[in-house]
């Protein structure tokens, strides 16, 4: 007896997802619990597996396809279970299709695909003229545009197009000759859900907030100073390294904590205060920014604070962030400055009043007692929410956290 495989129950916020990659083709053995197929949601990927030791009959949907939860997406056949699997469900054409392109391959016709077709007709190729990569010398997409390719730079042996059925009426202008080194290619993939989510978050923020910036800069002499002086002690007690984050997002508690609206957010013509801190640590993944939430960070120490951050972007890396890694959220910090960054302005993280934006520490020449010393400084940069924050409350707030990461010692002692 057949076995069907479902797509999962989705996330309650999450209405349907899409088939991003089959692991296993019709016709291959798979075991209980093996990973079948991934399933992409606008915020995690979800992992499918085999219900069943069996062999893959049929994938109903294939790559691409939007589903929705309980979705039949494959069927099994059990091991024993009598009868040849079925091939790929995009492999059934009708026998009548089937019959048209031997018949067409018998008469020393390529059999081509209708995009494949209508390619070599809009450009006037010759069919006979491309050489097929595809199984049995069948003509792929991929070869047309090789052969437009080759006619383009002059290469011999390349397709040459048609003269065109129908006289041009009028005289068109010649285009400016462009010199390349080699062919100018395009590709063009459809947007992932999460890429697709993200931009309609960042353009979701733009039109529903009244974004302002604000910026300092910070010594960071003395983090770096502790930092060096305790890491190995650190690393060895705690099986973890002594990064930069912990003490930022240290600070930001603690700065949150004097300047509650920071800590807030909007809900219609309400203001929530929120009385907990649940940081959200923008981190970058394959499939794009992601942003997973250390809740309750004022009760994390900074070992805890950095075991979790390493957790998270391993995770990121990997794909298995969960749904609840990345819901909620009070308050995001974003650190540019491992890619380079000198200076920016983020952009906020829905429905949060405000984000704080880290950067490349550079050495600079600073004024300390009158001297010109050089100093490691970052830029800092808080974007907020102008509807709900003040500028005042803003700029005191990241005046906070440059005054903390300048005497660290304060920190801990919260003063």
């Amino acid at each position: 007896m057949s076995i069907e495989v479902k797509v999962p129950v989705l996330p309650e916020s999450v209405a349907d997802a899409t088939v991003s990659v089959w692991h296993k083709k019709p016709g291959d053995a798979v075991s209980r619990d093996e990973n079948l197929v991934d399933i992409e949601t606008d915020k995690v990927v979800l992992e499918v597996p085999s219900p069943q030791d069996g062999i893959v009959k049929e994938i109903v949907q294939t790559e691409g396809a939007t589903v929705t939860a309980n979705q039949v997406i494959a069927i099994l056949e059990p091991n024993g279970a009598a009868g040849k699997p079925v091939t790929q469900k995009t492999e059934q054409q009708p026998a009548a299709e089937k019959s048209a392109g031997k018949t067409a391959a018998n008469d020393g016709e390529p059999a081509l695909s209708p995009s494949v077709r209508k390619l070599i007709a809009e450009h006037g190729l010759d069919a006979g003229d491309i050489t097929g990569s595809g199984k049995d010398g069948r003509i792929l997409k991929e070869d047309v545009l090789s052969a437009l390719d080759n006619k383009k730079s002059g290469k011999a042996g390349t397709a040459i197009a048609k003269p065109p059925t129908q006289p041009i009426s009028e005289p068109r202008p010649e285009k400016p000759a462009i010199e390349s080194d080699g062919p100018r290619t395009e590709k063009r993939v459809p947007m992932t859900r999460l890429r697709a989510r993200i931009a309609e978050r960042l353009l979701e923020a733009q039109a529903n907030a009244a974004i302002l910036t604000t910026f300092n800069e910070v010594n960071m002499k003395p983090v770096m100073d502790m930092r060096n002086r305790y890491k190995d002690r650190f690393e060895k007690q705690h099986k973890v390294k002594l990064g930069f984050m912990s003490f930022f997002i240290k600070a930001s508690v603690e700065a949150l904590k004097r300047f509650p609206a920071v800590n807030a957010s909007i809900d219609g013509n309400d203001i929530v205060y929120h009385g907990y801190y649940d940081i959200g640590v923008a981190v970058s993944s394959p499939r794009g920014l992601v942003v997973p939430i250390l809740r309750n960070a004022e009760l994390m120490s900074m070992a805890a604070l950095e075991s979790k951050i390493v957790e998270y972007g391993n995770k990121a890396k990997d794909g298995t962030l969960a749904l609840d890694d990345m819901t909620g959220g009070t308050f995001t910090v974003s650190n540019g400055g491992v890619f380079g960054s000198l200076l920016s302005t983020p952009i906020l993280n829905p429905p949060q009043s405000a984000i704080l934006g880290m950067h490349k520490i550079e050495e600079r020449p600073v004024v300390e007692n009158g001297e010109i010393v050089a100093r490691p400084m970052m830029y800092l940069a808080l974007s907020y929410d102008h509807r709900i924050i003040d500028g005042r409350e803003a700029v005191q707030f990241l005046v906070t956290i440059k005054e903390l990461l300048e005497d660290p010692a304060r920190i801990l002692l919260e003063l």
